[in-house]
Parts: C-alpha cells; sequence; structure tokens
C-alpha cells in the first residue's frame, strides 16, 4: 500500500517505558491499552497501515492516535503524563440532566413488570416507560426515544426473560 509517509514518532527512554507499562497494567483504562500500543508500534517506525494491521484497529484510528501523541509530545511529562495524553478529549455538549440515582430509579422500573403499574402491556416500550418514569416523577421529561435508548442498555445485561420489549425507535 502506498500512500504519503506518516510523520516519525521518535519516543524517550521515558515515554516508551510509560507506555509499555500502560499496556501491560491490569489497572489501566481499557480504552488507553491499544492507544499506548499504537504508539509504540508507530515508534517502532511502523506507518499507519501496519500499525491498523498489526493491532486490528482502523487505519483513520491509528493515524488519529499518532497525531494526537505528536501534538502532546512537546509538552513535559511533568506537564502532561504520558496516560493524560491517551484520554479522550473534552467533549463539549450539553451535560447529562439524570443523575446516576434517578438512572438506578430507571433501571429498577424497567425490571418490574408493567402490570404492577397498571399498564396493559407485557413489555416495556420506550413510548410506555417513558410515560412511566414521568408519571413516577423520576425525572420531569424523557422522551420516549431516550428511554429506549436506556432500556437497549440494559436490555444487553438483562436475563433472556427479560420484561423489555425490542422495539426500533426513530
Amino acid at each position: 500500500m502506498k500512500g504519503p509517509k506518516p510523520p516519525e514518532i521518535s519516543l524517550s527512554d521515558t515515554e516508551r517505558q510509560a507506555l509499555e507499562k500502560l499496556g501491560k497494567a491490569h489497572s489501566t483504562e481499557q480504552q488507553l491499552v491499544p492507544r499506548a500500543r499504537i504508539v509504540l508500534a508507530a515508534g517502532k517506525g511502523l506507518n499507519n497501515a501496519q500499525v491498523a494491521r498489526e493491532l486490528r484497529v482502523s487505519i483513520d484510528t491509528a493515524r488519529q492516535w499518532r497525531d494526537r501523541w505528536l501534538l502532546l509530545q512537546p509538552i513535559p511529562l511533568t506537564d502532561l503524563t504520558v496516560e493524560e495524553r491517551l484520554q479522550d478529549r473534552y467533549r463539549s455538549g450539553k451535560p447529562s440532566q439524570i443523575t446516576a440515582d434517578q438512572l438506578c430509579q430507571i433501571e429498577a422500573l424497567a425490571c418490574e413488570k408493567p402490570e404492577t403499574s397498571e399498564r396493559p402491556i407485557s413489555q416495556w416500550t420506550g413510548r410506555e416507560i417513558a410515560d412511566e418514569i414521568m408519571k413516577r416523577g423520576i425525572v420531569k421529561t424523557i422522551s420516549p426515544r431516550h428511554a429506549a435508548r436506556l432500556l437497549k442498555i440494559w436490555g444487553s445485561q438483562t436475563a433472556p426473560d427479560s420484561l423489555l420489549a425490542h422495539t426500533r425507535t426513530r
């Protein structure tokens, strides 16, 4: 595969050791492990396609973390650690309006049979659970789509005889 040669990464011994430690430590956040391995592979002289093939990531992912490393590398390690360099960037946007306690209440509700809430259904749908969440005052407003997304997240963790309906939302 021919294309432009990506910029080289030259790692100091300290950087290399920190990246290797992150890649092997059981306590490392799982998203940081492949990122550390990408930078290490790039530091060995592999191009983005080779890194992607070797680590089974996309070329875009290999390119992204090479570029991010090169962007942050001039900052001294005393100011920005190796681990901090591999963290996700801050993402702007509206912070969640649903607290952890409210999420627990919603999850508990999703585990209840709809009949206990006097609903004439056998499984929760996004619309039905959104209505019940607001009726119980767990949150002031929630869209059926958002409620359905929450059900989908928990649905993968529930038993096969789950009370959650598998509905498509738009």
